[in-house]
């Protein structure tokens, strides 16, 4: 997904957003909510999620071509998510900041949220707006769960429950998370989150650029 545009001189004052397929959504509606005007996004494919090793050498290559387009403000709209501090070398080599924290969970719920309660929720298996929307193009198909219903305890033996870290309320997105849990025979909680440091990361990133 992109949105971003090849700049004129006069527009490099522009912020260019380069983030994870997966939180593409939220941006923008973080974008609208904020009317932040002037942020552009690119993404990355979503399907990285899976490949954190592909994360750091994309970006790079992203961010080159968002400053050989003309931009000068750019922020990574990615956590650590997997990296093992990888991603934090592209940035320090581009100079650019991105998302705080190690993964969107984290930061969907708050850092210092997350914090108290990351020890509890080892055993859980955290699910999202977005991973409610596309379960079985990313869970159900990939895994083969939909043909061997008979691999989800080796796939998902370990967890005790599953936490659906709802960014809006919407019934049909309820529905899905609570019938994965069911048929992964985890617990279930719903915790309503919003966009949580999403939005003040933006914000600020849109302030300073």
């Amino acid at each position: 997904m992109s949105i971003a545009r090849k700049l004129q001189p006069d527009q490099g004052d522009r912020l260019l957003v380069i983030a994870c397929g997966m939180i593409a959504r939220e941006i923008l509606a973080v974008k609208e909510q904020l009317g932040l005007d002037h942020l552009d996004l690119t993404c990355l494919p979503a399907e990285f999620h899976f490949y954190p090793d592909r994360i750091a050498p994309a970006m790079d290559k992203a961010i080159e071509k968002a400053k050989a387009d003309g931009y000068r403000n750019i922020f990574v709209g990615y956590a650590d998510c997997g990296t093992g501090g990888l991603l934090d070398r592209v940035c320090e080599k581009h100079g650019v900041e991105r998302m705080a924290g190690p993964h969107c969970f984290a930061f969907y719920q708050g850092r210092e949220a997350y914090a108290k309660i990351a020890d509890d929720d080892m055993m859980s298996f955290y699910m999202t707006d977005f991973l409610c929307r596309q379960f079985d193009a990313f869970f159900m198909k990939p895994l083969g769960l939909d043909r061997h219903p008979e691999l989800i305890k080796d796939y998902f033996g370990n967890y005790q429950k599953l936490v659906y870290i709802a960014q809006t309320d919407d019934p049909e997105l309820d529905k899905v998370a609570e019938k994965a849990a069911k048929m992964l025979g985890l617990a279930y909680e719903r915790r309503s989150t919003g966009y949580g440091d999403l939005t003040t990361e933006l914000a600020s990133a849109a302030a300073h650029g």
